[in-house]
């Protein structure tokens, strides 16, 4: 089954024909959820609340506490490198609307580079189920949000049988197909002509992240919407794609984001974490690290 949101793509598939309604119910509920919470262009969602709560203690939802510790787990993993308080720097890029707008449009903005406060200025209480931010601090959950919910829809059909679901990239995998592992294809660009290489997998997640895509146009530049926290500056680095595969879509995501910015040590850190990942040069040359299969074995 094929479905969009958030002008992106998405995949669902199960293991069995009869598992597809009850799937396709969990689906839409947690698009719907996570839409509510963490939308930061929907002017009523928890998060733009959050955002602009000016340091007051907030009582959030289920949806958004989980949100929330995704994107903390995702910066601590990285160390600090995937931040969700870059909110400041993509606004000062120009990602100040939803990307179906920003994409077919110009922006006349200058470009101006904002490093991000830190995951430190985030304060969520689990026991209390708040959360406070420390003025001016505000979040963009994007990333790691959409990993989430592939996560949670996969995990929710997971007893009936095995499943697949793919968002913008991001693929959480749960059991096997009709056939037997999943094959997942992998491009460069986020798009999908039918000739990529491909890798089995059975459970567990696998992200792509890419400079090549989600980009706009800032004066006479293109920037994209991987932001380094340290600077407030977009990637522009060793590597213009990094797909990873871990034990979940939340982790698989937070290392090929990280891998853009980390530059010649992501191998290092992908492997020193137990993953493995396929990682393509400015040049087109593609590394492997990991159990990660060369292209011509993986198809």
């Amino acid at each position: 089954m094929k479905f969009e949101i958030w002008g992106l793509t998405g995949t669902l598939a199960t293991e069995h024909d009869g598992q597809m309604e009850e799937a396709t119910k969990r689906l839409w509920y947690w698009l719907d959820a996570v839409d509510a919470s963490c939308n930061r262009f929907r002017d009523d969602s928890e998060l733009s609340r959050l955002n602009d709560s000016h340091g007051a203690t907030m009582a959030i939802s289920p949806t958004l506490e989980l949100a929330l510790e995704a994107a903390l787990l995702t910066a601590d993993v990285t160390g600090d490198m995937v931040d969700p308080t870059v909110l400041p720097a993509l606004l000062a890029l120009g990602y100040d609307r939803d990307f179906d707008e920003l994409a077919h449009g110009d922006s006349i903005r200058e470009l101006a580079s904002v490093p991000s406060m830190g995951p430190s200025s985030i304060h969520l209480d689990l026991d209390e189920h708040t959360v406070t931010l420390d003025p001016p601090c505000q979040l963009d959950l994007g990333a790691s949000a959409k990993a989430l919910v592939a996560d949670l829809i996969a995990d929710d059909v997971a007893p009936s049988g095995g499943v697949v679901v793919e968002l913008g990239g991001d693929v959480a995998v749960r059991g096997e197909g009709p056939e037997g592992p999943w094959a997942i294809s992998v491009s460069d660009a986020l798009v999908l002509h039918g000739n990529e290489p491909r890798v089995a997998l059975v459970h567990g997640g696998i992200a792509t992240s890419s400079t090549a895509s989600r980009t706009w146009r800032v004066g006479e530049r293109i920037v994209n919407h991987i932001v380094d926290p340290r600077t407030g500056r977009c990637a522009q680095g060793l590597y213009t794609t990094a797909t990873v595969s871990a034990s979940d879509c939340v982790l698989a995501n937070a290392f090929a984001t990280a891998a853009l910015l980390w530059n010649e040590d992501a191998s290092y850190h992908i492997a020193q974490a137990g993953w493995s990942a396929r990682l393509v040069r400015r040049d087109g040359s593609v590394e492997f690290v990991g159990g990660w299969p060369e292209d011509g074995a993986a198809r």
